[in-house]
This record gives C-alpha cells, sequence and structure tokens, in this order.
C-alpha cells in the first residue's frame, strides 16, 4: 500500500496545474515560507516496511496525505455532518472561516508538509477545514474527561462511530489513527477555529481550551503511569503528535544529556548483520556429535583393544603423562614433527571467523541493524538481577548496583499501545536533531524481552500491565519494534545497559558460561582433530599388535573394576 497515494493521484487539468505553479513561483513571499518549519511529514520507508498498518490510517484519514483514499474516504459523511453541526456554534459562517484560510494560511498550510501538496487551493483549505470540524467534535470527549465531567450523549450520526466510554472498536480505530505522524493538521488552524467558537461567557482561552482536549488524549493513549507531567507549551507544538511527543519524551535535562557520563560502550550494542555467519564456538549439539563420534570409533574397536585403553585412560600411567608440560611433550621425536602443522591450523582457525567478516576490500562490514546488547528477563532473574516496577516514565529507568535491581517504569498495555509508540519513534526521527530517546527505550524493551516467558515475569512483578490477550502478544509486540531508522546514543539509558552488562558478567554462572564457550566449545575443531588422529592411533596400534606379542605389556597394566566388555 502507498503511503503517499491520496493527493499525488489527483487529477487536474494543464491549466489549473499552471495556476497553482505560477502562485507558488510568484505570488508567494519566499523568504516568509522559507522561516516555517516544516513538522508533519511521511514515516520513513525502513519503519513503513515493518508494519504498514500501524503507520497508515485505516478509518479516517486528516489532511492531504490520505484524503482521497477509498478505503478512508467513506468517512466524507460524518466528516461534513461533524461541520454542519460545528457550523452552529460559530461567530461567523463556515464559509467565512474557509475564505480566511485560503487568504492568510494557504502558504503556511502547504509549508507545513514536507511534500508538495498537488491540490488546487480551494481544495486545500475546504478539506483541511472540514477535517478540523471532525477532529474537535472527536476531542470533545477528552475535553470532558479531563474536566471530570460527562458527556451525556454522542450525537445520532456519530453515536456509532464516537463513544463517550471509549471503548466501541470504531472509536478506537479512529483513536489510533489520529496519532499517525501522516494524519496530522497544523494546530494553529485548530486554535482558530476554536477561537470563532468563542463566547463572551467562556473562562477558557483557545489555547486551554484545547490543551485540555490534548491532556485528555494523552492520558486516553499513554502507557506510562507518570505522577507528574512536564509543562508543555501548547504554542510551542506543531501539531497533535507533537504535543504527545514532547509531554511523553523526557528532556535534555532530565536524561543528563548535557552531563558528561561515561560508558564503557563496547558491549553496549551489537550488530546484526544480514547473512547468516557460523558463530565462532560450538554449540551444545555440536559438543555431542563429538562425543557421539569417539564412542563410534571405540565401538568399531574390537574388545581386547577396548579394554586396553580403559586400562591407560583410567590407570595410574596416565596420571603422569599428564603432568608432563607440553614442551616436553611437543620435544618428542613424532609429535615434534606435529607441532608446526598443529599450531598453524589452531591459528588458520582462529582467524578463520574475522575474514569472513571482511569484504573484498578487506574492510569490516558495516551494521545493517543496531540491537541493545543486554541479557533477557529470564537471563538476568536466573544470574540474581531484580526488577522493581517505578511509576515514571522513560527518565525513571535506574539501575542500583549495591542491591542488584532494574528500575522500569510500569507500562500498561492495549489495543492502542504499538501504534502510539510506532508513531512517537518515527516522528522522533522525522524532527530529532540530539538522541533519539523513544527509539532507544522501545530498543532497550526488545532487547530485555525475547520471549512470553519474559513478559510473563514482568508482569507477575507489576511492570507490565497487560491488556492484551496474551503474553505472547506482549513479547511480539516489542520484538516487531526493533528496527530503527539510525544508530544513537542516550547517555543514561546507556549507563544503565553498561551496569547491567557489567554485573551481569560477573555472576559465576555466566564467568563459568563464558569458559566453557571459550576453551571448550570454541576448540571443538581441533578436538574434531585429535580424534582424527586418536583413531589413527588406534589403527597403527592394532596393526601393531597384530604382527607382535603385546599381551605381556598390557598384563603388567593394573585392571580397572567393571572394565570387562561383553564379547
Amino acid at each position: 500500500m502507498d503511503s503517499s497515494a491520496s493527493f499525488s493521484k489527483v487529477e487536474m487539468d494543464d491549466d489549473k496545474w499552471v495556476e497553482s505553479m505560477r502562485k507558488s513561483i510568484v505570488e508567494q513571499d519566499d523568504e516568509e515560507i522559507e522561516k516555517i518549519p516544516v513538522c508533519i511529514f511521511t514515516v520513513p520507508k525502513a519503519l513503513l516496511a515493518t508494519d504498514p498498518k500501524c503507520y497508515i490510517p485505516q478509518q479516517v484519514a486528516l489532511g492531504p496525505f490520505h484524503h482521497r483514499r477509498p478505503e478512508v474516504y467513506d468517512m466524507q459523511r460524518y466528516k461534513l455532518a461533524a461541520a454542519r453541526r460545528i457550523q452552529k456554534n460559530m461567530n461567523v459562517s463556515f464559509e467565512r472561516i474557509v475564505e480566511t484560510m485560503k487568504e492568510q494560511d494557504e502558504a503556511q498550510i502547504r509549508a507545513c508538509y514536507h511534500k508538495f501538496l498537488d491540490m488546487s487551493g480551494d481544495a486545500l483549505v475546504w478539506m483541511m477545514a472540514v477535517d478540523m470540524a471532525f477532529l474537535l467534535e472527536f476531542l470533545v470527549v477528552y475535553s470532558m474527561k479531563q474536566e471530570d465531567r460527562t458527556l451525556n450523549r454522542a450525537t445520532t450520526s456519530m453515536s456509532h462511530l464516537v463513544d463517550v466510554t471509549g471503548k466501541k472498536l470504531s472509536h478506537m480505530a479512529i483513536l489510533r489513527d489520529l496519532v499517525m505522524v501522516e494524519n496530522q493538521i497544523p494546530l494553529f488552524l485548530i486554535k482558530n477555529m476554536l477561537d470563532h467558537q468563542r463566547r463572551e461567557t467562556d473562562d477558557k482561552t483557545p489555547e486551554e481550551k484545547l490543551k485540555s482536549m490534548l491532556m485528555g488524549l494523552y492520558h486516553e493513549l499513554t502507557p506510562f503511569h507518570e505522577q507528574e507531567l512536564p509543562d508543555v507549551d501548547i504554542n510551542d507544538c506543531d501539531h497533535l503528535l507533537d504535543f504527545l511527543y514532547h509531554i511523553t519524551v523526557p528532556n535534555n535535562k532530565e536524561l543528563h544529556i548535557d552531563e558528561v557520563i561515561e560508558i564503557e560502550c563496547e558491549g553496549i550494542t551489537k550488530e546484526n548483520r544480514d547473512d547468516d555467519q557460523e558463530e565462532s564456538f560450538a554449540k551444545p549439539k555440536d559438543l555431542t556429535r563429538f562425543k557421539d563420534f569417539i564412542w563410534k570409533i571405540l565401538r568399531k574397536s574390537n574388545a581386547g583393544l577396548l579394554r586396553m585403553f580403559k586400562k591407560i585412560i583410567f590407570g595410574k600411567p596416565v596420571a603422569l603423562v599428564m603432568k608432563l608440560p607440553w614442551k616436553i611433550i611437543s620435544s618428542l621425536p613424532i609429535l615434534k614433527l606435529m607441532k608446526q602443522p598443529i599450531e598453524r591450523m589452531v591459528e588458520n582457525f582462529r582467524g578463520e571467523g574475522q575474514e569472513k567478516e571482511k569484504e573484498e576490500s578487506g574492510e569490516p562490514k558495516p551494521p545493517t541493524i543496531e540491537e541493545i546488547t543486554i541479557p533477557s528477563v529470564m537471563e538476568m532473574a536466573n544470574a540474581g538481577i531484580f526488577f522493581s516496577p517505578v511509576n515514571g516514565g522513560i527518565s525513571e529507568i535506574s539501575f542500583d548496583v549495591k542491591t542488584h535491581t532494574l528500575y522500569l517504569p510500569v507500562v500498561e498495555l492495549d489495543v492502542n499501545t504499538e501504534v502510539y509508540l510506532r508513531n512517537l519513534v518515527a516522528y522522533e526521527a522525522c524532527v530529532a536533531a540530539g538522541p533519539l530517546v523513544m527509539a532507544r527505550y522501545t530498543e532497550l524493551m526488545n532487547g530485555i524481552i525475547d520471549t512470553e516467558q519474559d513478559a510473563k515475569y514482568l508482569r507477575e512483578r507489576g511492570i507490565v500491565l497487560n491488556h492484551l490477550k496474551s503474553d505472547k502478544e506482549v513479547a511480539d509486540l516489542w520484538n516487531g519494534m526493533s528496527k530503527s531508522v539510525k544508530l544513537t546514543k542516550v547517555p543514561k539509558l546507556d549507563k544503565v545497559v553498561a551496569d547491567v552488562n557489567k554485573m551481569y558478567s560477573e555472576t559465576w554462572r555466566v564467568k563459568s558460561s563464558k569458559y566453557m564457550k571459550t576453551y571448550v566449545f570454541a576448540s571443538w575443531r581441533i578436538l574434531t582433530l585429535f580424534a582424527a588422529l586418536f583413531m589413527l592411533f588406534l589403527t597403527t596400534v592394532q596393526a601393531f599388535c597384530s604382527a607382535y606379542s603385546c599381551a605381556r605389556v598390557f598384563h603388567t597394566l593394573p585392571e580397572v573394576p567393571g572394565s570387562e566388555v561383553a564379547e
């Protein structure tokens, strides 16, 4: 589905097109337009490809990007009905509002969108005015909730769409559409329309009314349980999603961005590559395969030879041999000849993985996806790290080194959460000049939640409040948001990750696991080589004993109890 398949397909004859070009180039003041920042974007393709339904409106389109898509154009009748009702509360006619928009605001409207709007001026302002009327009527529900008032009933024509309790599926679908990046309307237009509704008896300004609506909407959508919210100036917000972003994402001061925090960057992130590379150490199945290979060799040997090697392996003489240093062993005539080839082979095995990571030019391949390197919830829990919920937002994430406790904000997940978080991440990628805080938070949650057992553990600790169908859906939600548009660092969050990794790596379970991987599993190729040499040695001894009598030598070795082999 093309995210921009609406306004770019509008039919326009050549005369109208030339007229629009002339007005755009000749009549508009370039200096004034350049001062207006672009604030409404299309979703980056890297994010859009992960789940288009989370970024493309499914029920209602607001603004020009999806205006004429057939799937959402059916809502036009309800938009017009809302405009007719809004008109009754205006102190000027609706048509006059549209004319004023065309005269004073058309250039500013076009400048807010980062794509060229191939629409006539009349079509653009009428569309924006009707969409604003629908949006305002929808937001009234949340204004009432914010002020602890109840809306007795919805209008008849909107009753099956707008639900005063916010539980109808259609209402929830519209709610998700409102927060999408490509479905935004500049807030200055909404404030102008509220100003035309103002009465002399009103005790609130248009800005205060609009902020009350958006605060009610925030409380409906936010997954966090923050006790203290930042005081966001509505005049500094470009659109609805911009307001939600600034009230959800902590500022630089809360994240200590200005402070210099020394972080061990190594080990915080890992690089995932598109090509499946072989791991540098053997998996457990490789060790099992090696043991089976050795046992197969022994089973094929005759019983007498098997008894002989049990005496050798479990008898006392082997202890003396094992105590001999490697230098003495390698100085023996036969092994001395094999020393250099074995050492050269070991070096080749060590360098094999590094060579695969280089391109033909000899340079390492750049990472395609960055993911936070941090143990999963269950891995940390098994290593003795505790989890504790905290009522707050992203700025409350911390790790107590003394108590081994990771503090995470309580997050309440429902059917709207994924769309809400995804579009905050997408909007942040479009506008943020500094660290991508929301993206880093989703990467952190994706890093610690791998399976439904991880999600269940956090739910039982009160960190995840799950209103979805299962813990598996919680895990899928976080794992689906792992895609990022660019690499980013957030000092406070990265320090938490570094502290957790340091504490986790110092536990005895992790140390023993690393030892096995480094010194046992990593040597599986060498062990296979020695197995082949061992089989060759068995064959040589068997051939020697078939030609010469070895019975007297073997009878001198002590008998191992229970070593008899059934013939």
